[in-house]
C-alpha cells in the first residue's frame, strides 16, 4: 500500500505546482495595462451606449416620426396572418441600425480627434542635438566674432 500512496503523493505535489505556475501566469496576465485598459474601455463602452440608445429612442425617433407624418416607429411592424400571427417589429429594427450607426459615428469622431492629437505630437520632435563638431565651430565662430568686435572698438577709439 506504501508503494501506492508514493506515485499518488508525487503526482499530487507536481499537480500542485502546475496549479500554481497556472494561477502565477493568470495574475500576470491579469495585472497588465492591456487588460486593465480594455476592461475600463468595456465598462465606458457598454454606458455609452446606454447614452446612444436613450438618444435614439427619447429624441432622434420621435422627431423623426412627427416628420413622417406621426409614424410610432416602436409599434412599427408587420404581423403575419398565419400561424400564432408573429409580429416582425421593423421598428425596433430601425431604432437598433439608427443607434449602431450613431454609435459607429461616435466611435469614429473620437478616433479622428485622438488621432489629430497624435500626430501634433509627432510633428513636433525635438530638435536633434548638435554633433561636437557643430558646437566647437560654433564656440570658434563666436570667439572670432567677439574678436573682430573689440578690434573695430579699438580702432574708432583710436580715431577719436
Amino acid at each position: 500500500m506504501e508503494n501506492e500512496k508514493k506515485p499518488t503523493e508525487e503526482t499530487l505535489q507536481k499537480a500542485g505546482k502546475g496549479l500554481k505556475s497556472v494561477v502565477g501566469e493568470f495574475k500576470e496576465f491579469i495585472s497588465k495595462g492591456n487588460v486593465l485598459d480594455m476592461a475600463v474601455g468595456l465598462i465606458v463602452g457598454s454606458a455609452f451606449t446606454a447614452i446612444v440608445n436613450s438618444l435614439v429612442d427619447d429624441i432622434l425617433m420621435p422627431i423623426i416620426g412627427t416628420v413622417l407624418a406621426g409614424i410610432n416607429f416602436s409599434s412599427l411592424g408587420i404581423t403575419i396572418p398565419w400561424g400564432n400571427h408573429p409580429f416582425i417589429a421593423i421598428g425596433s429594427f430601425l431604432n437598433t441600425v439608427i443607434t449602431f450607426l450613431l454609435t459607429a459615428l461616435c466611435v469614429f469622431l473620437i478616433v479622428k480627434v485622438m488621432n489629430m492629437f497624435r500626430r501634433k505630437q509627432e510633428e513636433k520632435p525635438a530638435p536633434p542635438k548638435p554633433s561636437k563638431e557643430e558646437i566647437l565651430l560654433t564656440e570658434i565662430r563666436d570667439l572670432l566674432a567677439a574678436q573682430q568686435g573689440k578690434e573695430t572698438t579699438e580702432t574708432e577709439e583710436k580715431k577719436d
